[in-house]
């Protein structure tokens, strides 16, 4: 007889994945005969031998790429390049490591600027570096994003696309970001 978490299970696992468990059993049953007659085989040593055996496998062919691009993949990688997407891609990386960098240079200095008391013309040279960084971090946001486009149009698999973002959103968030900084001491 079955007890109520048995009889519970069951339902949920028919309800959550509609297989049967029977069904289930079955598969696991095949599976673990597969896995013995492979070491079966093995132990008798079916398996020794083998043409390829002890050697690297070749990885140089690529069953997913295109037979018309196969040459033009192979010169390009023969002389050190990528396709257009992977360096874009690589450049996208770059350029975003350089603007957090860049970011968090600007909150360390924004830190030390309000660590203290400063005259009112450090504050009007600091609020010009503020915004002249908020200008060039737009314009920064700007090229990552029309990068991050132009890779999602000429990279091949959907799958590997990048999410892009809405420059505004971006600079308001930094914005926030930086001003909760001058309430932070040093």
């Amino acid at each position: 007889m079955k007890n109520i978490a048995d009889i519970v299970f069951d339902r949920t696992i028919k309800e959550d994945f509609g297989i049967d468990m029977q069904q289930t059993l079955h598969m696991i049953r095949c599976h673990d005969l597969v896995g013995t007659m492979i070491a079966e085989a093995m132990e008798r040593g079916e398996f020794d031998n083998l043409e390829g055996a002890g050697k690297p496998l070749n990885l140089e062919e690529n069953l997913f790429e295109h037979t018309d691009l196969h040459m033009v993949h192979k010169i390009l990688k023969d002389n050190g390049f990528a396709p257009y997407w992977i360096e874009l891609g690589k450049e996208i990386d770059t350029l975003r490591i350089k603007f957090n960098k860049d970011v968090d240079y600007f909150k360390r200095y924004t830190r030390i600027i309000f660590s203290e008391k400063r005259s009112s013309a450090a504050m009007r040279q600091y609020e010009l570096k503020k915004n002249d960084f908020y200008t060039k971090c737009r314009e920064q946001l700007g090229e990552i994003s029309k990068k991050i486009l132009d890779y999602n149009l000429n990279c091949p698999v959907t799958q590997l696309g990048r999410a892009n973002f809405d420059v505004n959103e971006e600079m308001s968030s930094l914005i926030k970001d930086i001003e909760r900084t001058r309430l932070t001491k040093v």
